[in-house]
Order: C-alpha cells, then sequence, then structure tokens
C-alpha cells in the first residue's frame, strides 16, 4: 500500500540529481476476517507472540478461501505442493479442515517449537471436537474489594461481583465496555451455562469455570477482601 509513495520518491530523487532507489513491495497479507488487511487494531491479526494456543485456534478460524493465500505467503510449501494442494482441495481429496490443521502446526512450530504447536493441536481437538476442557486450565483467586464497585482494581482484585468487573480483573477482557458487549453477543459461558444478561453478578464466595468466546477458559475463585 506504500508503493505510490516510493515511486514518488524517485521521482523526487531524479529532480534533486539522485539515482532512484530500487523499490520492492510484498504482497500485503489480509487479515482473519478475509477482508481488511492484517492489522492488529482491527483485531484481525494472529500475534507472533501469543500463546501456542491462541495462535492455533486463530489460524483454524482461517476462511477457507483465505487459506491458499496463507499457505503461499506464510509457509515453507514449494510451489508445485502448492499447486497440489489447490487441486486436491478442488477435487476433495484434501479436507480444508486437515489442511488449516497443517498450516496451523508450521506456523505455531516456527515461532514456539514443534512440541507447543503439537500440544496446540491436541487440546484444540479436546476442545472443538470432543467439547473438553483445555490440558491446561488456568485458575485464578480473585478478591472482591470492600469498598465496592467504585474501589481501584488491583493485582487479584475484583471491584465487584458484577460479571464485567470480574472479566477484567480476570484477564479475559480489557474493559467493562468490552466485556458487556460480548456478554450480549453470547460469547461468556460460566460452569456452561451461556450468559446474556450483563447485569449478572456472582456470589462474593464461589468458584466457576469462565469461558469467553471459544479459546479462553480460567477457574476463577472468588472470596471477600477483608
Amino acid at each position: 500500500d506504500q508503493k505510490f509513495n516510493l515511486l514518488v520518491g524517485r521521482d523526487i530523487q531524479r529532480e534533486y540529481g539522485q539515482s532512484p532507489q530500487v523499490v520492492i513491495t510484498l504482497p500485503l497479507l489480509e487479515g482473519l476476517d478475509g477482508v481488511q488487511k492484517m492489522s492488529k487494531s482491527l483485531g484481525n491479526y494472529v500475534g507472533i507472540d501469543e500463546p501456542p494456543q491462541e495462535m492455533f485456534g486463530k489460524l483454524m478460524s482461517l476462511p477457507d478461501s483465505l487459506m491458499l493465500r496463507y499457505y503461499e505467503l506464510l509457509s515453507d510449501i514449494s510451489p508445485p505442493d502448492l499447486e497440489k494442494l489447490a487441486r486436491d482441495l478442488e477435487s476433495g481429496a484434501k479436507h480444508p479442515r486437515d489442511a488449516k490443521e497443517e498450516l496451523a502446526r508450521e506456523i505455531v512450530a516456527r515461532y514456539h517449537g514443534a512440541p507447543a504447536a503439537e500440544a496446540a493441536a491436541r487440546e484444540f481437538a479436546q476442545i472443538f471436537r470432543e467439547g473438553g476442557l483445555p490440558e491446561e486450565l488456568e485458575e485464578i483467586t480473585l478478591k472482591i474489594a470492600a469498598a465496592g464497585p467504585k474501589a481501584t482494581a488491583t493485582a487479584g482484585v475484583a471491584e465487584s461481583t458484577w460479571l464485567p468487573h470480574l472479566m477484567v480483573a480476570a484477564g479475559v477482557a480489557a474493559s467493562t465496555s468490552e466485556a458487556v458487549r460480548v456478554i450480549k453477543q453470547g460469547g461468556v459461558k460460566v460452569d456452561g451455562e451461556k450468559i446474556t444478561d450483563p447485569q449478572k453478578k456472582m456470589p462474593s464466595s464461589c468458584s466457576f469455570l469462565l469461558q469467553v468466546g471459544k479459546r479462553r477458559f480460567k477457574r476463577v475463585k472468588l472470596s471477600a477482601d477483608k
């Protein structure tokens, strides 16, 4: 998307008697939405420093129509093998899910190593195909601030038992407004039950399994901050 600016720069160099520099451009990679270019601000990206499970899950959500382009730009596949993959997908000899999983394994292994890629693949299968839970389920204990909803949240302390406050304190939402939005969209479950009421409050002393979206799970334990 900088080609025009680069070419103008060559013209300016000529005007100043300089030898124009060579311009090399690369294809832009579309994001996971399959429409916009990959961008963190658009939320359609895969971060190279994200945990293996998160990276694997995002790549598995890639639209089938975009898979060959990701193979072309991101994998080490050779041109002949890429052509064969395209033919196999077209004929049905290769299932898109299997091709996508192979791509996800390759990319995760590049940044986290082969063992992490295999573990991420197992966890993905356990959650999405078998309806199970992650092999390693993070547990977090939150204290409820004694001063109530207006108290300042600190590490391990939630502002109240209001579920959006708990989601922020647990690190599964960046803000209460984001938490409310996800709840309204039906993307939050407590102990396997979908929560649609953004005003949901939890008991001040309890333990529950919190699921946000398809890939984020946390075991949350609440206790009063005395």
